[in-house]
């Protein structure tokens, strides 16, 4: 760009901001610690020279827009922190069968393809009775009614018109079928019930549902959750970490797309490998 075309959008944006915050040139004077005659030169149509950076950067802190907008360097016109606020957003991650934060990413993500690399056995592949097993010593006396809440959105998350990825990694499978492990101590009756569970599920929904076994020696992927391409979630124990700009999402779109492109077992032959694990326990 001219340097004249660019001082012009100086000084168009200049003057938008200012009428945006409210501030007149003795207000915006004071803030930025110059006289009064200077931001009248910077607003002046004879001025052809942009400000000095530490100017600019004044400006900009004085009406919070981003110095690179002022300059037209950048369409954007928040600032750097305000992008980061909105691109990315940290929640709590209750101990809970299914959480009001999970349960509307879904809604919004109705339709696109969910990616999901749990932290251990999904919870949309789970009996009540090993809910049940499971949530008890967190929840005590409230398991059945966890339970109950929880089942129309868990049937309505198995009912979305999207496809689920599923990517495990070997030993997950493995300790649930010998009941070690997270699954120390699990009643042989549930783990059983469990295993036939999970067959029913693929036979019944395959291929809208693909689970797909990596070998965590070989790769390793932290818990994560991609809903299409609008949120990619990182999930860190007690917090969720979200993203929404493009290039987060992608990022972790490819590591998914990577656990299955390397699968140590493949979505159609998982079935047999748990066949086989459970007749081997």
């Amino acid at each position: 760009m001219d340097k004249r075309d660019r001082a012009k959008l100086f000084r168009t944006r200049l003057r938008e901001a200012m009428i945006a915050k409210g501030l007149n040139q003795s207000a915006l004077a004071r803030a930025v610690g110059v006289d009064r005659s200077t931001v009248s030169q910077l607003l002046s149509g004879e001025a052809v020279r942009l400000p000095n950076a530490q100017v600019v950067a004044e400006c900009a802190s004085a009406m919070g827009v981003a110095g690179d907008w002022l300059l037209g360097l950048s369409d954007r016109q928040e600032q750097a922190a305000d992008l980061l606020a909105a691109s990315m957003e940290v929640s709590d991650a209750p101990r809970a069968l299914i959480d009001e934060q999970i349960f509307g990413w879904h809604v919004e993500a109705a339709g696109y393809k969910i990616r999901h690399v749990p932290a251990a056995l999904p919870d949309m592949l789970k009996t009540e009775s090993f809910v049940r097993w499971e949530y008890a010593p967190h929840l005590g006396r409230t398991t059945d009614q966890v339970v109950g809440a929880s089942r129309d959105r868990l049937e309505w998350m198995k009912g979305l018109n999207s496809d689920y990825e599923i990517a495990m990694p070997l030993f997950e499978i493995e300790a649930l079928a010998t009941s070690t492990g997270y699954y120390r101590g699990l009643p042989p009756d549930v783990r059983e019930e469990q295993i036939a569970y999970l067959l029913e599920l693929h036979e019944a929904l395959y291929p809208s549902l693909r689970v797909f076994l990596f070998d965590a020696r070989r790769l390793w992927s932290a818990p994560m959750t991609v809903f299409g391409p609008l949120i990619g979630v990182l999930y860190l124990g007690q917090h969720y970490i979200a993203f929404r700009d493009r290039e987060r999402v992608r990022l972790l779109t490819a590591q998914f797309d990577t656990l299955v492109r390397e699968a140590y077992i493949s979505a159609r032959n998982w079935p047999e490998h748990v066949q086989a694990l459970a007749a081997s326990s």
